[in-house]
């Protein structure tokens, strides 16, 4: 069951439109990715979203039923521009965005006791936020956003201002609020963050949504039919045994290993050093055929599809050549 629709959401600023008839719908308990360019109208749909501002036509559907305005207390929104006060102690500041939530100054303080220890940042409680770095700050912001523990969280460029230690910590703590039943909608344009923790994807460009999906079914379904052979023996007799079935794209390390092989022989002490073919075969029908002239030539030790980077998928969706 989904717990968010976007239906037909256009918005326009004068004589630009940021978003065009832009629909989506992200499932109870998922991660959902909103990706896009620069200036591709992400920012604008998630402040929709956030009733932040309206949409000219379409509509937003929160548990099947127009988004309402008591309903910015079932939403966490970490922003890309961040919004502590610098002047405010951390624990007092943190102490007021919970109440705003609708948290008492009990629960909240105890709330915020057990996520600033988890943090190991239990001693930043009486600094002054002017005190601390980009990446402390944005934790105190992370903790505010989900400590009244809402259902649908929306970050905007979570990641940003983080060191790979504590980029790696968030990235579990997104992962751990996802399996306690919360719905994430996770704007970014760090691709290899999308694969970590995406379930699904929206792609907006140009103020339109360009793709959407699963992210694994994506990657799958824009593959090129493009296989690694991973072999011992002559290269040139392979060659010649595979022409006319495939396209020998690659050779040796030109292009990364990735997707579901088939091991054909495991054992690699006293063998020589592998070598690798990359190949592009028509259809599914000439794979056997393939895999079976290999096998007779050289010592076949893999074969296996190379599955597209959702990076890769980025770059050719928007340039048009998806």
């Amino acid at each position: 069951m989904d717990l968010l629709c976007v239906e037909h959401v256009t918005k326009r600023y004068a004589t630009h439109t940021a978003l065009h008839d832009v629909s989506l719908a992200i499932p109870r308990g998922a991660v959902y990715g909103l990706l896009g360019p620069n200036g591709a109208g992400k920012t604008t749909l998630i402040r929709i979203i956030n009733r932040i501002t309206a949409p000219d036509e379409g509509r937003v559907l929160l548990g099947g039923r127009c988004l309402a305005p008591e309903d910015v207390r079932r939403i966490g929104y970490l922003p890309e521009e961040r919004g502590l006060y610098k002047k405010m102690k951390v624990g007092e500041q943190a102490l007021y965005f919970a109440q705003l939530k609708g948290l008492s100054k009990r629960e909240a303080a105890l709330r915020l006791k057990r996520w600033f220890e988890k943090f190991g940042i239990a001693g930043w409680w009486d600094k002054k936020v002017e005190e601390l770095s980009k990446g402390m700050a944005q934790k105190v912001q992370f903790i505010v956003t989900v400590l009244h523990e809402p259902e649908l969280l929306i970050f905007d460029e979570p990641f940003s201002g983080f060191d790979p230690v504590n980029a790696n910590l968030l990235k579990n703590e997104i992962l751990a609020l996802r399996d306690a039943g919360a719905t994430i909608v996770f704007s970014t344009h760090n691709m290899s963050s999308v694969e970590e923790v995406c379930d699904h994807i929206t792609l907006i460009d140009r103020s339109r949504n360009i793709l959407s999906g699963a992210v694994d079914e994506i990657r799958r379904r824009h593959g090129q039919n493009l296989f690694r052979l991973e072999y011992r023996g002559d290269e040139a007799a392979l060659r010649r045994a595979l022409a006319g079935r495939c396209e020998v794209v690659a050779s040796g390390g030109d292009l990364p290993a990735e997707g579901a092989a088939v091991v054909l022989h495991a054992s690699t002490e006293g063998l020589p050093e592998l070598q690798s073919l990359t190949v592009h075969v028509a259809d599914d029908a000439a794979l056997r055929g393939v895999i079976a002239a290999a096998n007779e030539t050289v010592a076949l030790r893999s074969f296996a599809e190379q599955i597209p980077s959702m990076n890769d998928i980025f770059i050719r969706a928007v340039d048009g050549s998806l």
